[in-house]
């Protein structure tokens, strides 16, 4: 068999019998790996390397190390889940740089990491003064996470006391000018009632790229054609203006009509009215 033929051959084995391994093994060697799984990675890439390229290596030699590789790196995995002891020696424990603000110099130095790194770590956090910190903590793939202190945090409607409407998954319906029925389905529409949207937006279902149906049963479209300006769902803002123009006409008609019977009617579905409008206010406004 021609050297170039066998390389090939043992490519295409070993590809399926990684990617196989890969799966067995889950996510989280992708993802994030620890300490053991780091050296574990490394080893089994460099056997199979060599022997895909070793055409004079014994075969069964390489599968043999990649089980055992596997199986034990799957077993560490196993073992992590039933024992905390045993997780902290193979995958390793976080370790606090900063605490109440203060950067603690001493798990710094145990981790190896100078000052400039986790100024470098910091700023891929967005954060550009350590004095902004209350606390961060390095986890043992290498990620830093941050908590600022409370007057540098974000303010988020909780803080100003405000609702706001829950958000669900929005529903991809149309993918590269196909319709997915399936999701269609789950946003609890059909086609008629897309191609009355479609419609609506001017927009032929060939040329659409992508669409998506979100919360609220509204649909957005991103089309092929960079040069077509697509209108904005306009169903939630055209509904609250009609609730407004409703409450305002009540109110006009009590200041307009003399009969007091008559305009307490008005002011009292008014208020109705004002109450609706508040309370829909999170849902139409987004």
């Amino acid at each position: 068999m021609p050297d170039w033929l066998d390389v090939g051959l043992r490519s295409l084995l070993f590809i399926a019998i990684l990617f196989l391994m890969t799966k067995l093994l889950g996510s989280k060697q992708i993802s994030q790996l620890s300490f053991f799984e780091y050296i574990s990675g490394i080893t089994i890439g460099s056997v199979a390397a060599e022997v895909i390229t070793g055409v004079d290596g014994n075969i069964l030699h390489g599968i043999v190390v990649l089980i055992v590789f596997g199986g034990i790196t799957y077993a560490v995995d196993v073992i992590s889940l039933k024992s905390k002891k045993f997780r902290d020696i193979a995958e390793g424990k976080s370790s606090i740089f900063i605490k109440d603000g203060k950067v603690m110099e001493d798990s710094l130095k145990k981790e190896h990491y100078t000052i400039d790194d986790l100024n470098s770590l910091l700023r891929k956090k967005n954060v550009f003064k350590v004095a902004d910190v209350e606390f961060a903590v390095l986890e043992p793939n290498g990620d830093l996470n941050v908590l600022l202190k409370k007057e540098n945090q974000p303010i988020t409607p909780k803080d100003l006391h405000l609702k706001v409407a829950n958000e669900k998954v929005p529903q991809t319906v149309i993918m590269d000018g196909k319709i997915l029925d399936r999701s269609l389905t789950d946003a609890q529409k059909n086609r008629e009632w897309l191609d009355v949207e479609l419609k609506k937006l001017g927009v032929m279902l060939d040329n659409v790229f992508l669409a998506q149906v979100d919360s609220y049963g509204q649909l957005t479209v991103d089309v092929y054609d960079d040069k077509i300006n697509v209108p904005s769902p306009q169903q939630k803002p055209l509904l609250m203006t009609m609730i407004k123009k409703s409450q305002a006409d009540l109110e006009s008609f009590a200041t307009q009509t003399e009969a007091e019977d008559a305009k307490q009617m008005y002011l009292k579905n008014s208020k109705k009215l004002k109450e609706v409008i508040n309370l829909l206010t999170p849902y139409l406004n987004g």
